[in-house]
């Protein structure tokens, strides 16, 4: 890489210390100046050698000796000028005495930056210099200024939704005491609604937003909130663009604002899956630096007809029976879908139809391969780069093809399924670390179809177990994974919507006759898609996904550096 030239180079007081300080337009860095007798007042010496990294408690930017410290431009939240004598002012509180060093150098600037601490969490950390000089101060300021103005990928000027329902009901909470003081000090403005009720911000968004004026759009939230933004931002697009949602063969517009995810509900998969962590302060350092992580979105269709988006999972049989039930159970909480999940897995149901899916060719990587989808991507990058330039042609399948045989591209499969699941990414979460789809990526313009035949309880309680372990959930003869990147899916005896809506209400009726009468023992004809925790309303659905659709404030998952997989063996 090319060597930047200095912008600005100083020798300035950190600690009792005296650094050589420089910023070029890459990096700004601070090293200790050697001298021949060392004085540490306060505080713990450690005689390391220069530049020597002590893994589990060195922190960067706290002055200690002969270390030498670098912090990317990128990752500067702010930095503002400190007046030294507003600290020895008596305001009735417990304060530290300021240092004689200090005071022969009056004038101070402070330095906000990114630091990553313990397994993907970022932090907010400050650094303060001071100078002989009140001009060397506001020469600094000024530069490191212009070097943050200069970053255009920031936002200023944000759009925030906040749930005060989801999860433990904390999400105002969360934004007024760990989001907004980031936003103030990052000079980013901010406009903040905050729900009353479902569906709220989709209808915002889609018709009363003036979203040119603002930079991004920020949900405090849960998957649902996350689901409502995508659903009024993408409509809106397509609006704006006279595109036709109802038509599964047509090309969607990609959004030009990010989107921002303060977790703050009772499942953070989406912040979990782009971030590493369900953490505010790190996703809200995130949106600060202007991070930009682009994602699939799978739109579904039903006979020409629009239904939702999904971007992390879709699924037939178990997952759909589970939430059918626990909306039945709101009153348990969380607890909910314990529940359900159990009782579905003991109730066993398999269901019968056909899956015709287009395989993705031609693209990088398998959904058994080792790789996994962490900042960065080159199988994004690579495979999102040759969906754009030559996008798959859309075919028509027929019907009569037996299983295993093509037609146009499309396989065609026949049987009776415990579970049909498409991941557009990991899924994963905190109970299960690895996901449905260890190796699904976020936007290589594809989605892994799963399929569960029917099998035992116990292999198939093995199937489930194994999302929580590090072994391959695939590997099983009853499971099989294709990397598609259009599927449909019929149930079986789905001749037309009148014989389709009669079933449903013999349906209706029938399993209240067996919700009264636990001995009945029938299986039902059909299941409802679960689509990111949502319902269906039908069983026959044609899903595409849309290549880079959205864009999150993210970057995806970094790699965890060395020492802390050493300190962690469970991380190897």
């Amino acid at each position: 890489m090319e060597k930047q030239p200095r912008l600005l180079a100083s020798q300035l007081l950190l600690k009792n210390s005296f650094f050589e300080v420089s910023l070029n337009g890459v990096l700004l860095t601070w090293k200790e100046i050697p001298t021949k007798k060392k004085r540490v007042s306060g505080g713990i010496h450690y005689p390391f050698k220069v530049g020597f990294c002590f893994p589990k408690f060195h922190r960067r930017g706290k002055g200690e000796s002969g270390t030498s410290h670098s912090v990317s431009v990128s990752e500067i939240l702010a930095v503002r000028e400190l007046d030294v004598d507003s600290k020895t002012k008596d305001d009735g509180r417990w304060q530290k005495m300021p240092q004689k060093s200090t005071e022969a150098y009056p004038y101070a600037f402070t330095v906000s930056y990114v630091e990553r601490a313990w397994q993907h969490r970022w932090r907010c950390s400050d650094v303060t210099f001071h100078c002989l000089e009140g001009a060397l101060c506001q020469q600094w300021v000024q530069t490191i200024r212009g070097q943050l103005a200069a970053l255009t990928s920031r936002p200023k000027h944000l759009l925030v939704y906040i749930n005060p329902y989801g999860g433990k009901q904390q999400g105002k909470c969360i934004y007024e005491q760990k989001v907004a003081p980031l936003f103030t000090c990052a000079s980013i403005s901010t406009d903040v609604i905050v729900t009353e009720h479902a569906n709220h911000a989709r209808d915002h968004l889609r018709t009363e937003a003036e979203l040119k004026q603002y930079d991004g759009v920020v949900c405090v939230g849960g998957d649902g909130m996350f689901s409502e933004i995508v659903h009024g931002l993408v409509s809106r697009t397509q609006r704006d663009n006279g595109v036709d949602q109802n038509s599964p063969e047509e090309k969607l517009v990609p959004c030009t604002l990010r989107i921002g995810i303060i977790p703050a509900g009772s499942t953070d998969c989406i912040c979990y899956a782009t971030v590493g962590i369900n953490d505010p302060v790190t996703s809200a350092l995130h949106i600060i630096v202007g991070d930009a992580q682009p994602m699939d979105v799978c739109s579904v269709h039903h006979n020409n007809t629009f239904l939702r988006y999904s971007v992390s999972l879709l699924g037939y049989g178990f997952y759909g029976d589970v939430l059918a039930d626990s909306e039945r159970k709101r009153w348990m909480g969380p607890a909910r879908y314990d529940f359900s999940g159990f009782k579905t897995f003991l109730t066993h149901h398999y269901y019968e139809g056909t899956v015709s899916f287009l395989p993705a060719t031609d693209i990088l990587g398998t959904p058994r391969d080792k790789t996994r989808c962490r900042a960065g991507c080159f199988i994004c990058q690579h495979n999102g780069q040759l969906y754009s330039e030559d996008a798959p042609e859309i075919c028509k399948t027929d019907p009569d093809v037996s299983d295993s045989e093509y037609e146009g591209g499309w396989r065609v499969i026949r049987g009776k399924f415990l579970a049909i699941n498409a991941a557009s990414m990991s899924c994963a979460c905190p109970r299960s670390p690895k996901g449905l789809s260890p190796a699904a990526h976020l936007a290589d313009g594809t989605t892994d179809l799963i399929l569960v035949r029917k099998c035992s309880r116990f292999n198939f309680l093995r199937h489930l177990l194994r999302h929580t372990s590090k072994y391959d959930q695939f590997d099983m003869t009853f499971v099989e994974v294709h990397r598609v990147r259009r599927f449909h899916f019929t149930p079986r005896h789905c001749q037309s919507d009148s014989e389709l809506d009669l079933r449903e209400n013999g349906k209706r009726l029938f399993s209240q006759i067996c919700r009264d009468h636990p001995a009945c023992s029938c299986s039902p004809a059909y299941s409802s898609w679960n689509c990111d925790g949502e319902i269906l309303p039908h069983a026959a659905i044609e899903v595409g996904v849309h290549c880079q659709l959205i864009k999150l404030f993210a970057r995806g998952i970094e790699e965890q550096p060395v020492f802390e997989d050493l300190a962690n063996p469970c991380a190897i």
